[in-house]
C-alpha cells in the first residue's frame, strides 16, 4: 500500500460495503484536520443503512454540505490522533487525540453557523452522507468537529462519545427532573446510553423494556429495572411497577408497537420521547395524547454536548468496559461487524480499529 492510499469501507447499497484502496484525504481548507482514526463505532444508523438503506446516504445527488454521493466511506462514531492541521485551526494541534463530532450542518471560520444546528436542513453526518468517515484510516474533517481527549480517557472512550451524546440529548430535551421516573424500551446501544444519561440527570426510578437476553442483562448492570415484553400485558406491568405511569418514556426501538406501548405507559402529562430512526410508518390514535394531555416529541442527534459528555465520561460514566462487546479490524467490518449485529443482540458495541 503507497503513501497516498488507505483502506476505508464504502457503502455502495444496502448488504454491499466493500473494504477497499482509496487515496488518502487532503487538507482543503485552512480550517480542516486531518485525523488518523483509532477506533471507530458501528451505529443503529450505519446498521439501518446496510440492512435497509439508503436512509441519510446521498444516492442520487450529492449531498450539498459534503459535495459527495454513493459510493461513500461509512463510520461516523470515531477518535484518532491529529496528524496534520490548517493554517487557521487554532484548537487542537497535531499530536492532539481527539473525538470527533460528526454533524455536517453550514458552518464558517472553524464554527456551526446556526445555534440548533442539529436541526439544519442540510443535516447531514460525517461517514454517512460523503465526505470521508471513520471506517477509514485517514479523515479529514472541519475544526468544528473536534473535540480535545483528555488525560485518561482512551480512544475506545472517545469513540463512545458520539451515541452518548444522542442518549444525552434525549434526556435533556425530555421534561424529566431530578427525582422523576423513566421507562426506555429497547436496551441496545442507545438505550443503554439513555439509562446512563437518566442517572446523570438524576433519575430516581429507571425501567427498561428489553427481550434480548444479554442485552436485558446489560440494562440491569448499569441500575434500571428490567422487563421482557414477552412476558404478559407489558403495559399493565410497567403501570403497577410505576404506581400509574411514568413521567417519562423514551422510545428507542424504531418499531410500530413499541411507540404506543411507549405512550400508554406514561401517566396522565406525561411525555414520550422518540429517539429511534424509522424505517417505515407508525400509526398511533391521537386520543392516547388528547385524553391525558400526553406530550410525543422527537429528537435527533445532539448539539453543543461533546464537552458534557467528555466530563461526565470523567466522572464514570458511559464506560467502554459496560458497553464495548468485540473489537475488530477494518477488514472484517461485513463479516464480524454488520452482519454479526444483525444476527445476534448479545452484541451491543462493536468498535472497528482501521489501522489494525
Amino acid at each position: 500500500m503507497s503513501e497516498q492510499h488507505m483502506k476505508a469501507a464504502r457503502w455502495y447499497q444496502a448488504r454491499d460495503i466493500r473494504v477497499e484502496q482509496i487515496e488518502v484525504p487532503t487538507l482543503d481548507d485552512p480550517h480542516q484536520v486531518k485525523v488518523k482514526v483509532a477506533a471507530c463505532g458501528i451505529c443503529g444508523s450505519d446498521l439501518h443503512e446496510y440492512a435497509a438503506g439508503p436512509i441519510f446516504i446521498p444516492v442520487d445527488s450529492p449531498h450539498p454540505l459534503s459535495h459527495d454521493r454513493a459510493p461513500i466511506v461509512m463510520g461516523h462514531e470515531f477518535a484518532g490522533e491529529v496528524v496534520e492541521v490548517g493554517s487557521a485551526v487554532t484548537r487542537v494541534a497535531v499530536g492532539d487525540r481527539v473525538a470527533i463530532e460528526p454533524i455536517l450542518s453550514p458552518h464558517r471560520d472553524g464554527a456551526y453557523l446556526m445555534e440548533r444546528y442539529n436541526l439544519s436542513p442540510q443535516l447531514g453526518f460525517h461517514g454517512l452522507s460523503g465526505g470521508g468517515g471513520g471506517f477509514a484510516e485517514y479523515t479529514v474533517v472541519g475544526e468544528h468537529m473536534v473535540h480535545r481527549l483528555p488525560e485518561g480517557l482512551s480512544f475506545e472512550q472517545g469513540a463512545l462519545v458520539e451515541p452518548a451524546a444522542v442518549g444525552l440529548h434525549a434526556v435533556r430535551q425530555s421534561s424529566l427532573k431530578a427525582g422523576d421516573s423513566a421507562v426506555v424500551f429497547g436496551a441496545g446501544p442507545i438505550g443503554l446510553m439513555v439509562i446512563e444519561s437518566l442517572k446523570a440527570a438524576g433519575a430516581a426510578s429507571i425501567h427498561a423494556v428489553e427481550v434480548s437476553a444479554a442485552r436485558k442483562q446489560r440494562a440491569y448492570e448499569l441500575g434500571a429495572i428490567v422487563h421482557d415484553p414477552s412476558e404478559g400485558d407489558i403495559v399493565e406491568r410497567l403501570i403497577a411497577a410505576s404506581g400509574g405511569g411514568f413521567d417519562v418514556a423514551f422510545e428507542v426501538t424504531g418499531l410500530p408497537a413499541v411507540l404506543n406501548q411507549s405512550i400508554a405507559s406514561t401517566h396522565a402529562g406525561g411525555e414520550t420521547v422518540i429517539v429511534s430512526i424509522w424505517e417505515s410508518e407508525a400509526a398511533i390514535h391521537p386520543n392516547q395524547l388528547v385524553i391525558q394531555e400526553r406530550t410525543l416529541k422527537g429528537i435527533i442527534a445532539y448539539r453543543h454536548l461533546y464537552p458534557a459528555v467528555i466530563a461526565l465520561m470523567q466522572q464514570g460514566y458511559y464506560r467502554a468496559e459496560d458497553l464495548v462487546t468485540a473489537r475488530i479490524a477494518l477488514d472484517d467490518v461485513v463479516s464480524q461487524g454488520f452482519e454479526a449485529l444483525l444476527a445476534d443482540k448479545a452484541q451491543v458495541k462493536i468498535l472497528v480499529d482501521p489501522g489494525a
